[in-house]
């Protein structure tokens, strides 16, 4: 759990998309795909997504 602390400290718990693809290093048209295909599970709240951290450590299999 320390580790996955450090790894996005600089981030909130629960990102949007634009944070994402940055974390990750990736489009905002690959978050899009990643989140809509849910290899990455997300909330729904009307037409944004929210992506609670865990989430990412999961897809990334970082144990948090």
């Amino acid at each position: 759990m320390k580790n996955a602390n450090k790894i996005f400290a600089d981030y909130p718990d629960v990102v949007s998309i634009d944070q994402l693809s940055t974390m990750l290093g990736i489009s905002t048209k690959t978050a899009y795909k990643l989140v809509k295909s849910q290899e990455i599970k997300s909330i729904t709240i009307g037409r944004t997504y929210k992506i609670p951290k865990i989430f990412v450590l999961d897809y990334l299999g970082i144990p948090y």
